[in-house]
């Protein structure tokens, strides 16, 4: 059974792809590109973007940074996003969100149009994250009460602890696909309130793993792993914050 609730916490649901290297992108990409999607996305700005990388060699890891220039297309009312760059394309979702029922369609959109015009050899990798913000009106309180996914101390460590950060990767789909989950405290602008950042960010453990025939199936498994992996963090407590609806 879908459960919906009335205050749910996600605040960004986006899926990104990276397509193969091409040396020959063309810089009026982008512009055609908005050419198919103002009537929906008329809003255009530009943004850029801090890459890393890291690379291995005799001499140890290094991590090469640079910036890559991105051009936006907005709704009308900013909430939903088209990013286009060199190789690249994301759909992203602001709160609030929809359904998914109205999200997929539009990631279809995106894709359909960058495929058309940019012509990209293939697909490096893809993945779909939702960003969750859990707010609970206490000022302290056991995360494994409301939370099946916490940071654990065990009983001869302090049980009073400050910032936290916990992160493990889960394996899908033949160990094709990697969910990555990651739990953080978030800052809270008043006082009498705990916030978490609950990060699931479902992508390709394997590059090059699909085609373009089955990026939408690959996306829909992505979403009901995140979907099922979503529910199974949260207990009846905090439920009952997020206000479940009655079928």
């Amino acid at each position: 059974m879908d459960r919906k609730y009335k205050n749910p916490p996600l605040i960004e649901a986006l899926c990104g792809i990276q397509f193969e290297p091409d040396a020959s992108w063309d810089l009026a990409i982008p512009g055609l590109v908005y050419e198919e999607v103002k009537k929906d996305f008329p809003k255009r700005r530009p943004v850029k973007v801090i890459e890393g990388n890291l690379t291995a060699d005799q001499e140890g890891v290094k991590q090469q940074m640079r910036t890559t220039e991105r051009i936006q297309f907005l709704r009308d009312d900013g909430k939903v996003l088209i990013q286009v760059g060199p190789n690249f394309l994301s759909v992203n979702h602001l709160k609030p969100y929809s359904t998914w029922e109205e999200f997929l369609p539009l990631i279809q959109q995106g894709f359909d149009v960058y495929r058309r015009i940019a012509k990209p050899k293939g697909i490096q990798n893809i993945g779909l994250r939702y960003i969750n913000r859990i707010e609970i009106p206490v000022q302290e309180i056991k995360i494994e009460d409301y939370l099946q996914f916490y940071p654990f101390l065990g009983k001869q460590l302090p049980q009073e602890h400050g910032p936290f950060i916990a992160g493990i990767q889960l394996s899908h789909q033949n160990s094709r696909d990697i969910l990555k989950m990651e739990l953080a405290n978030a800052e809270v602008d008043r006082p009498g309130l705990i916030a978490m950042i609950l990060d699931l960010d479902y992508s390709l453990a394997q590059s090059r793993k699909i085609t373009f025939d089955n990026v939408l199936e690959w996306i829909q498994i992505a979403h009901q792993h995140i979907k099922d992996t979503f529910e199974a963090c949260l207990t009846d407590r905090l439920r009952q914050i997020f206000e479940q609806e009655k079928e």
